[in-house]
């Protein structure tokens, strides 16, 4: 949907909504905009301090709405999704990351990325648990390796909820 040096309509969707959303004490995590089926989806993912409920959402839908029918730059009808961002949480940010320390995430790289731990052979995905942002690398520990990932090599990077672990701290 974009041409060479046009800003796709998830990027203009965050440049446009972000500070208006952050403006209200909402963050936006993630704009997706797909196809599914003959219809166009443009899906606004949300957090606030304390998380998110659907009248967050509804609150955050209302808002939206007129602005992105002002600014007019998106061409095909499509239908407009806010939600959570759930348990498998995107990261995105570097400060994602160094939020997110200590709990398990997956993150995958555009293509393989050579030697991201001493000795490791070129990779595209890592599950493990985070350590952090630093110096432009997103550190992840796996299986007591700590790999560093160059944060403009990272196509997605996401929470994993470990169920087992929950169930064990239940117990």
């Amino acid at each position: 949907m974009t041409g060479i040096g046009e800003e796709s309509i998830a990027d203009r969707t965050r440049r446009v909504l972000d500070p208006v959303l952050a403006r209200d004490g909402y963050e936006l995590v993630e704009v997706e905009w797909a196809r599914q089926g003959a219809r166009w989806t443009l899906r606004l993912f949300i957090d606030k301090q304390g998380g998110v409920g659907i009248e967050d959402c509804q609150a955050v839908s209302r808002l939206v709405e007129p602005i992105l029918d002002v600014e007019d730059f998106i061409e095909p009808a499509y239908d407009l999704e806010v939600s959570s961002p759930g348990l498998d949480r995107p990261l995105r940010k570097p400060d994602d990351f160094d939020r997110y320390a200590g709990q398990r995430a997956h993150v995958k790289a555009y293509g393989p990325v050579p030697e991201t731990a001493p000795g490791s052979p070129a990779r595209k995905n890592w599950t493990g648990v985070l350590v952090g942002y630093r110096d432009g690398a997103v550190e992840i520990d796996v299986d007591g390796v700590v790999h560093r990932v160059p944060h403009d090599q990272i196509a997605k990077a996401h929470l994993e909820y470990d169920f087992e672990a929950d169930l064990r701290r239940k117990d």
